[in-house]
């Protein structure tokens, strides 16, 4: 994975390195091209998998959705591997259902019945992560690869939010924008996001289970997915006994 999350990458590509036989069967793949739904097997345990090839969009939103429900149908096991920037924002978007679909997606990852494995491979950003069942949906185990980010948004992203704001409240009052102070202002916010971002920084806050070695990904979750199912198993006994009286 690339250190920029701004570099496409193919998570196919990720997913033939750590499932049994690099055999993934992939739902509908020309609808929402970016959001990746599929089953596979680990060490002969089947899960089924969604991952991102971009920003979530209405479409990939509805995929994921319906796959999620179909999982908890067939009691398989989700893996999320969080590479995503977030939802798609723009007038075209909502008009085309991005509010729904992504609320829908959402609902899908918090109504689960199924254990989900949450893996942070690149960008986490805002409301994709949780969408891609972020640390505050109680995965069963949550996981980050050196590389990963995650944070509300992007650096630069946050930098220009805010210059935007300083250059209207500065046009209200009738003031030019000091272009010097904007720039060390956006410097500033890129630094501290970046700082907060970093994977190490956010494990430290106990926001995931550990950092992997990448190349250890898929014996981790041969371990994860066997725990996963002896708790499926280990259900415990309803209480037989009453309150013995001193």
């Amino acid at each position: 994975m690339p250190l920029d999350h701004k570099r496409p990458v193919d998570m196919r590509q990720v997913i033939a390195r750590i499932v049994d036989d690099s055999d993934f069967v992939e739902m509908s793949p020309n609808y929402g091209p970016a959001t990746l739904c599929g089953h596979a097997r680990i060490d002969g345990q089947a899960i089924g998998i969604v991952t991102n090839n971009g920003p979530l969009d209405p479409a990939g939103a509805n995929k994921a959705t319906h796959f999620i429900q179909a999982c908890c149908q067939t009691r398989t096991p989700i893996l999320y591997l969080n590479n995503t920037t977030g939802y798609m924002v723009g007038r075209a978007y909502e008009e085309a259902g991005m509010i729904k679909h992504g609320s829908k997606m959402i609902q899908a990852v918090t109504s689960a019945t199924v254990p989900q494995i949450t893996i942070y491979c690149g960008a986490s950003f805002g409301a994709g992560n949780y969408g891609m069942c972020g640390r505050g949906f109680h995965p069963r185990f949550c996981f980050s690869w050196p590389n990963a980010k995650t944070a509300v948004m992007g650096g630069e992203q946050a930098a220009e939010t805010m210059a935007i704001v300083t250059e209207a409240a500065a046009a209200r009052r009738g003031k030019p924008v000091e272009r010097d102070k904007l720039e060390a202002m956006k410097a500033q916010i890129i630094g501290v996001f970046d700082g907060q971002m970093d994977v190490f920084a956010t494990s430290a806050r106990v926001l995931d289970d550990g950092v992997i070695d990448p190349r250890d990904t898929r014996a981790v979750l041969s371990e994860v997915l066997a725990i996963c199912r002896e708790a499926e198993a280990r259900q415990p006994q309803r209480m037989q006994f009453s309150v013995a009286r001193p």
